[in-house]
């Protein structure tokens, strides 16, 4: 009888197969798993006392220095600013150039030379992927940023380029485990977006399809969507729109800007770290999340491995980053306590006041200037912690923010929202946020105030669909239509942060493949 049969109707199994099967055990033994590293950065920290065998090291050769008898090499992985010395016999070095991957075999044993602990001696080499020295771009000597930012596609095994890399990718891990101890929920939001959320004008058209122009024909091109579409400049309005659904929500995401820049602070593509908290009512709790968010970064990482690498200042790379000291400041500020706020009236007072001769006279009114801002938080936090500056005027910031109670700032001679920006010493603004206007006849009345479609829009209800193209904000006012409770956010410049926890001078040297005015490499 077949021992399957009976289970298939339900029936008890009677077989005389009452015991399970058992296979042969061929485990790897758990003490090899856990004792034998897998990366470069893991050998570097692996430092027995007795030599170690059989052991595999995968990696590209960073550097070769050739013997009569033996081969000198040096191996990286991206792991480790550090690399890995190998001494491989002659007749196995074959093959072995920079620039080539290699998995080579052999034993890890203390070292007798200088610079590093233990070094592997090799006993079989195996080249999987061959590099040809002579034309291989990256060479040992120094090369500039200049020149590698020319080549985005291999400027990545630079080992310092590979820490930052590696750092961002800490701090987005550090970011996640903060933002899910604060109940916040990590969202994806759009690239292409049918609005402007800034009203600048400084976006990418979508199209689709052969750019070059069509022969004149009688028939109009059909739109692949049936308005025009952009890539986004934040995510800021739908961020607004996702926390009406799931409380306080946050992502980081690509946003482009075609700004015509080519400055240290200006990419085209970049990404921002943006938060919207729901049922909040004060600008406050939003200014205090970004310190908590900024504080918990600077000390959860403050041990780390790519941090004390990114702080070494070695060879000629130095004269491109900012001083170890300098940014060992920065850390330190980020984790001080109460970092002063002060309203834009306030800082408009104290420039007036300084005896700096500013390029640009500090006007009410106006925005500030870089070097309003170097000095406010030289002045104010002392060049250590940051500052927050609030309550700008209506008129130079956006139509989404709420405008400021009438007895919030009595010396202030015109009307303000209530919104901040977060300056850091040397780097200035890094992040801003508001309290968004959640009252409808009050959102309306900012649309129109900052020349916004102010006839195709109406409290009364949705517009009419044939003005419906009009105005591509219909959307983001009907948030306020049905159940929209008070609310703020903020934006922070990842790529910024990322260079002012570095050293790094230029944000172009933050991102993997930097896209700018004038520059798409890749």
């Amino acid at each position: 009888m077949n021992p399957i049969r009976p289970l298939l109707r339900g029936a008890p199994l009677r077989s005389p197969l009452r015991s399970p099967l058992k296979l042969p055990s061929r485990a790897v033994p758990r003490a090899f798993i856990s004792t034998v590293p897998t990366s470069i950065s893991g050998f570097l920290d692996f430092k027995p006392h007795e030599p170690v065998s059989d052991v595999k090291v995968d990696g590209f050769v960073r550097s070769v220095r050739a013997q009569k008898q033996h081969h000198f090499v040096s191996l990286g992985d991206g792991s480790s600013l550090e690399s890995l010395q190998a001494v491989v016999p002659a007749d196995q070095a074959e093959g072995l150039n920079i620039g080539a991957a290699v998995r080579l075999h052999g034993s890890w044993i203390p070292s007798r030379g200088r610079g590093q602990s233990h070094e592997l001696q090799v006993e079989r080499a195996t080249i999987l992927g061959p590099s040809d020295a002579k034309t291989f771009p990256i060479q040992k000597k120094y090369q500039t940023p200049e020149y590698l930012r020319t080549l985005p596609h291999l400027r990545s095994r630079i080992p310092f380029n590979s820490a930052v890399l590696r750092f961002r990718s800490e701090i987005i891990a550090s970011l996640t485990k903060f933002f899910g101890s604060r109940g916040f929920i990590q969202t994806h939001t759009p690239i292409l977006t049918s609005s402007d959320c800034e009203g600048a004008g400084e976006v990418f058209h979508v199209s689709a399809g052969d750019p070059t122009p069509p022969p004149s024909t009688s028939e109009t091109p059909k739109s692949f969507f049936r308005r025009p579409v952009y890539t986004t400049v934040s995510a800021q309005l739908h961020l607004e729109a996702l926390s009406q659904a799931l409380g306080s929500v946050w992502t980081l995401s690509p946003t482009f800007r075609a700004e015509q820049s080519d400055t240290p602070r200006h990419l085209s593509e970049f990404y921002m770290l943006e938060a919207e908290m729901s049922f909040t009512d004060n600008l406050d709790s939003v200014m205090d999340l970004v310190e908590d968010m900024l504080r918990h970064i600077s000390t959860d990482l403050a041990g780390s491995r790519v941090r004390e690498e990114l702080l070494a200042r070695t060879g000629e790379r130095t004269s491109d980053l900012a001083t170890a000291e300098q940014v060992s400041q920065r850390w330190e500020g980020l984790r001080g306590p109460d970092w002063p706020r002060i309203t834009y009236t306030e800082a408009i007072e104290l420039l007036k006041r300084s005896e700096t001769p500013f390029v640009y006279s500090p006007v009410w009114g106006k925005d500030l200037h870089t070097e309003h801002e170097r000095y406010i938080a030289a002045k104010v936090g002392n060049n250590s912690s940051p500052v927050f500056v609030t309550h700008y005027p209506r008129d130079i910031k956006a139509f989404y923010m709420k405008a400021s109670t009438e007895n919030y700032d009595s010396t202030s001679p015109g009307t303000t929202v209530e919104c901040f920006d977060l300056l850091v010493p040397d780097f200035c603004e890094i992040t801003g946020g508001s309290m968004r206007e959640h009252r409808l006849e009050n959102l309306l009345e900012s649309m129109r105030a900052h020349g916004i479609a102010p006839w195709s829009l109406s409290s009364d209800g949705p517009v009419d669909s044939s003005q419906e193209t009009e105005n591509n904000l219909n959307w983001y006012v009907d948030l306020r239509r049905w159940g929209c409770p008070p609310h703020g956010g903020f934006g922070l410049g990842f790529d910024r942060l990322l260079c002012y926890l570095s050293g790094v001078q230029t944000i172009h040297d933050t991102s993997a493949f930097p896209r700018w005015y004038g520059r798409c490499d890749c």
